[in-house]
């Protein structure tokens, strides 16, 4: 998988990406990320990136002439990974399934970070292929959201993680958050781990899991299990469960 990112501080994308997993990642070849600085783009001596919007207002907008300028410079090399993605508030929300999404590209994909109060219109319109958008907040740049899709992305790569049942059952992979996790010791201040995880029953530590699951989505996120029933996915013991435990699955459901 090789992954293009074009932004205005590449050391702080190129450092995360050389450390833990995603260092692991690369060193192993099952991961590349190319950091291209977008000021290399710009002709003048101060390497200009920005200018003040049109109309009035507030603000820097990064100015279309260097971020097509660097784009298209990587692109004639060969070297820039379709679809381009820009990392923007009005971008198509990213989630687990738009990560399988992108994890299964086979030539990998490419994203431009914004800055200050966004990028020219005619970057969205002419350059990039489609925006993304980590979720409803203001961030400062596009930095943190393009290194939060690499990381999501990567987690579902063949061989990047030592397990790769770890990814299938993490928050979100099956449309319910992840089963509460419990390690040594067995019994810590008092508190102790559910016997059925220290049992050996395979079956019932399944069961067990796939109830706390049903319940820690039902109590934190019921927009998530709302989803699973409007598309037929609860099975006919999930919504016995739920209703055991005082939770009422709306009328409709399909049950599989």
């Amino acid at each position: 998988m090789r992954i293009a990112v074009f932004t205005l501080f590449p050391d702080a994308i190129a450092s995360y990406c050389a450390a833990s997993i995603l260092g692991r990642a690369q060193e192993s070849g099952a991961l590349a990320v190319d950091v291209h600085d977008l000021r290399l783009g710009s002709l003048d001596a101060r390497r200009t990136v920005d200018d003040s919007p049109f109309g009035g207002g507030p603000g820097m907008v990064l100015m279309p002439e260097p971020v097509f300028r660097c784009v298209e410079a990587v692109e004639a090399k060969g070297e820039l990974p379709r679809p381009l993605l820009l990392l923007a508030p009005g971008g198509r929300p990213f989630s687990q399934a738009v990560a399988g999404e992108l994890a299964a590209l086979p030539g990998g994909f490419s994203l431009l970070c914004g800055r200050y109060e966004g990028v020219d219109e005619r970057v969205s319109d002419h350059l990039v292929d489609g925006e993304l958008s980590v979720g409803d907040f203001v961030l400062a740049g596009g930095e943190l959201g393009a290194l939060v899709v690499i990381e999501t992305v990567a987690r579902l790569l063949p061989e990047v993680l030592g397990n790769e049942d770890s990814a299938v059952d993490e928050s979100f992979s099956a449309g319910l958050l992840e089963y509460p996790q419990y390690t040594r010791p067995a019994d810590f201040r008092g508190w102790e781990v559910p016997g059925v995880l220290r049992s050996g029953d395979h079956a019932a530590v399944a069961a067990w899991r796939r109830l706390q699951s049903l319940l820690r989505t039902a109590a934190r996120r019921p927009d998530l299990l709302e989803d699973l029933r409007r598309e037929g996915r609860l099975s006919d013991d999930d919504v016995r469960s739920l209703a055991a435990h005082g939770y009422d699955v709306p009328s409709g459901t399909e049950p599989v």
